[in-house]
């Protein structure tokens, strides 16, 4: 269930920065954008894995 909403948190956070990006298409402010949803990416990639404590 946690994973379900992480998802879910990083579609609709991806979504709201890339209509930012759509809406204001400064290539700095798309590089900024790009370089933050891979860095949220990995981190959901990363705090989703097995771990087992």
């Amino acid at each position: 269930m946690n994973r379900i909403l992480a998802l879910f948190a990083f579609v609709v956070f991806a979504v709201f920065l890339g209509i930012l990006a759509v809406k204001v298409p400064s290539p700095d402010l798309v590089i900024v954008i790009t370089l933050t949803v891979i860095l949220v990416a990995y981190d959901f990639i990363t705090s989703c894995s097995d771990k087992k404590d």
